[in-house]
């Protein structure tokens, strides 16, 4: 007799590896990051991107010296070399000269001066955050009666004697902050105003598109130059920046909600959405619990490629005088110093900004790069 076990015919599953199994309960989330993580420049951006934040935050701790203290008698100081040794940190002191060419007085390296430079050294008083007073700094000299305002000069001095360092590292907030500001704004009129013209339609979606129209339609160099001249010259650094921030955001959400509305346009005969219009959902919660995170991975990848295009606008503006005005600090105030072809033959350092901006735009557009393939996570 033969078993029965022989008579029917034995079908072979498949075997499904344990990746397997893990790709197919993995949320949408999970699946981005492992195909991010797979993109090695997009991490090292995104830690160099972390970094530069860091940096705008702490920026009271990172500078050792006031960036505002200045010193005409110590302009176009050059950058001094930071020594190591066994007994720490420390760098030369500094000599004044009489130039026999140009008659002026310069400052050359003292070897036999030695000036230790400490870790958490006392300095300017400050507020960490905008909250927590301190006096303490990441590095700054200690000893005798010295201040770092007048013996420590890591990367040189500017024209009026102030601290090239400092001033980076406080310039990296407000340029990087004027970016994240505007892209925000920008993101939520692009997402709110495109989501309601893709979804509602009709008038509504005629009117919009007119005004994205409107918007991209006016030259932008023009528009800075009269927005430059109305700006009253008594205004704040804060006014200036809230003022840089609002028309940034005006102009850069129209290419994002042309995105939104494309998408919404296919999204809206959708069984979710009929359904959520049955339940009786308002338009605002259809759009931002039901069709916003059906494609958030895009919005995040064009928002973070967004990014790069604010900082350099801004860095050209203020670059320009169109921006940021002194005593305000950004990369592009800066570098309009640098401007003069003479004075950055003679003092090189002076343009020691445009190595942020050049970092951060790469950063940003890697990041963004990285994003917008790990928004496809079964895309080869």
């Amino acid at each position: 007799m033969i078993p029965a076990e022989l008579l029917t015919p034995q079908v072979h599953e498949p075997e499904v590896t344990e990746a397997e199994e893990r790709i197919s309960v993995a949320t949408q989330w999970q699946l981005m990051w492992w195909r991010f993580r797979k993109h090695k420049p997009a991490l090292v951006s995104a830690v160099v991107v972390i970094l530069l934040y860091l940096t705008a935050a702490g920026a009271e701790f990172l500078a050792y010296a006031d960036p505002l203290a200045s010193d005409a008698q110590r302009g176009l100081i050059s950058p001094q070399p930071l020594h190591v040794s066994l007994g720490g940190l420390s760098v030369n002191g500094l000599t004044g000269q009489r130039d026999p060419q140009t008659f002026k007085r310069v400052y050359v390296e003292d070897p036999t001066v030695n000036i230790p430079v400490s870790v958490f050294a006392q300095g300017f008083p400050y507020k960490l955050f905008g909250l927590i007073p301190m006096d303490r700094h990441l590095i700054g000299v200690s000893g005798g009666n010295r201040t770092a305002e007048t013996t420590l000069f890591l990367l040189g001095t500017d024209q009026q004697g102030r601290d090239q360092f400092s001033r980076l590292v406080f310039a990296t907030r407000i340029s990087l902050l004027i970016g994240l500001a505007s892209v925000a704004i920008s993101l939520v009129l692009g997402v709110l105003l495109g989501g309601l013209s893709g979804y509602i339609g009709g008038t509504v979606d005629t009117l919009i598109q007119r005004l994205i129209e409107i918007l991209r339609s006016i030259p932008t160099i023009p528009l800075w130059m009269g927005l430059a001249a109305s700006v009253p010259k008594d205004w704040t650094i804060e006014q200036v920046f809230f003022a840089m921030t609002l028309i940034f955001s005006l102009f850069s959400w129209t290419e994002l909600a042309r995105v939104v509305r494309g998408r919404f346009l296919s999204l809206r005969e959708e069984d979710f959405v009929m359904a959520a219009e049955l339940v009786g959902c308002s338009r605002l919660r259809i759009i931002f619990r039901h069709l916003v995170p059906s494609f958030l991975s895009h919005i995040i990848a064009a928002t973070t490629l967004a990014l790069p295009a604010i900082v350099i606008f801004e860095t050209s503006l203020s670059f320009l005088g169109l921006g940021m005005r002194p005593p305000a600090i950004s990369w592009g105030v800066m570098l309009q110093e640098a401007s003069n072809v003479q004075t950055a033959a003679i003092s090189p350092w002076l343009l020691w900004p445009a190595v942020p901006v050049i970092v951060a735009i790469l950063a940003f557009n890697f990041l963004g790069d990285g994003l917008r393939d790990a928004a496809d996570p079964y895309g080869v």
